[in-house]
């Protein structure tokens, strides 16, 4: 069985190749995922895979670069920075922006049972011409 770690290091690498089915191959059919500075979180595979797939369609060029890849237990951490170029809303097609965040991921059987991911919203935001809400 995989260690968080090895599980960890997967998704980043499907993350990377913007590989939504691979990425979500990666989840319990009955996983949740929540980023925190949206407060919603996605529940089963086939929620998680459909927002991966509009996240790679809004940033096409997207890259997860991984500071620090922690393991305790079930849990694997991996605090990260990111660039991309938004595609996702009028006004802001083609800005770059860069994130710095840290993911916490819960693995269970070899597989995602958990995930909550926290970044700077009012950042990412303010970089790309969006209003804080």
């Amino acid at each position: 069985m995989s260690r968080p770690k090895d599980v960890l290091r997967k998704w980043v690498e499907a993350f990377n190749t913007r590989d939504a089915e691979a990425a979500a191959n990666l989840y319990h059919e009955d996983a949740h995922s929540v980023q925190l500075a949206f407060g919603t979180p996605l529940v089963g595979r086939r929620a998680i895979l459909e927002d991966l797939r509009q996240f790679f369609e809004h940033n096409p060029d997207n890259e997860t670069h991984p500071i620090n890849l922690l393991e305790d237990g079930e849990w694997a951490v991996v605090e990260w920075k990111g660039t991309a170029t938004f595609y996702a809303s009028p006004g802001s097609e083609g800005k770059p922006f860069k994130l710095q965040g840290c993911g916490f991921f819960r693995i269970v059987d070899g597989k995602i049972r958990e995930q909550r991911g926290y970044f700077d919203k009012a950042t990412w935001f303010k970089q790309v011409g969006l209003p804080l809400e």
